[in-house]
């Protein structure tokens, strides 16, 4: 179990002091309670300002020993014209202070805008850009693609080649593929209703959680979209999975997944 993650975006929202946190509960004490709920955290602060090496400190502080924190990157490296460009934007992401995490650090998202198109040779120069690891610590990266332009085998193969997870999610205005390129899984769920308690009909909940399963059991799940032509990797090696509810029903969001843990025999 410990292969699969399940979590939320962010921490800090209003409609969640409802619903989610206790009444009363200060904001200073928000991470704490959240991070006993679920047991993964997708940041998007770190996407839109660059965060100091003391507030990481102070996430790996009021966590517990086994959560994780999935950062996305900050804009600046992404949201250009020329990617080949961006390696003074990744190393002033990745030198903020994200080795303070220690093992709690999950993956690196890079967040493409939806406008941006596949360029095989600029997008492979971003690639080569993206380090190993940061201080010694090894790092996992994975890519959030959003124009259809990259749903190709070639965009896949360079992916596989340099080791990055690609999103998969089920919103209906992203092109989503769960064809696997590395050694652990990336889910963005983002299609949640407000009328449903727990954002999704509770047999939906129940397939993410089957899914989960088989990909960190070395399996790969059936009925999911895929681009035709790509050659896949070989199943049988166990995969961590990373899931996260995203956005739609946002207030809906930690309902879903707990529901998800409780699914999983959390």
């Amino acid at each position: 179990m410990s292969r699969i993650r399940v979590g939320i975006g962010g921490w800090t929202y209003e409609p969640w002091r409802d619903n989610f946190y206790p009444a009363k509960l200060p904001a200073a004490r928000e991470l704490q309670h959240a991070s006993r709920q679920v047991t993964a955290i997708e940041v998007n602060g770190t996407y839109y300002s660059t965060m100091t090496p003391k507030a990481f400190e102070r996430w790996f502080a009021e966590t517990p020993d086994e959560f994780m924190f999935s950062l996305k990157a900050n804009r600046f490296a992404t949201n250009r014209r020329v990617l080949a460009e961006a390696g003074e934007s990744i190393e002033r992401f990745v030198g903020s202070g994200l080795a303070r995490l220690e093992h709690k650090l999950g993956p690196i998202l890079w967040q493409f805008a939806p406008t941006k198109r596949f360029d095989a040779a600029d997008f492979e120069a971003f690639l080569k850009l993206l380090p190993a690891d940061v201080q010694g610590r090894a790092l996992r990266h994975v890519l959030d693609v959003r124009h259809d332009s990259f749903m190709t085998p070639e965009f896949l193969a360079l992916a596989r080649q340099y080791r990055c997870a690609v999103v998969f999610t089920d919103s209906p205005d992203y092109p989503s593929f769960a064809n696997l390129t590395t050694d652990f899984v990336y889910l963005r769920l983002m299609n949640a209703k407000s009328d449903e308690p727990t954002g999704y009909p509770p047999a939906v909940l129940a397939s993410f959680a089957a899914c989960a399963r088989a990909w960190a059991s070395g399996d790969v799940p059936s009925g999911l979209p895929l681009v035709q032509g790509d050659p896949g990797m070989p199943s049988g090696a166990p995969r961590d999975v990373f899931m996260f509810m995203i956005n739609g029903a946002k207030e809906r969001a930690p309902a879903a997944a707990m529901a998800v843990l409780a699914e999983l025999g959390r």
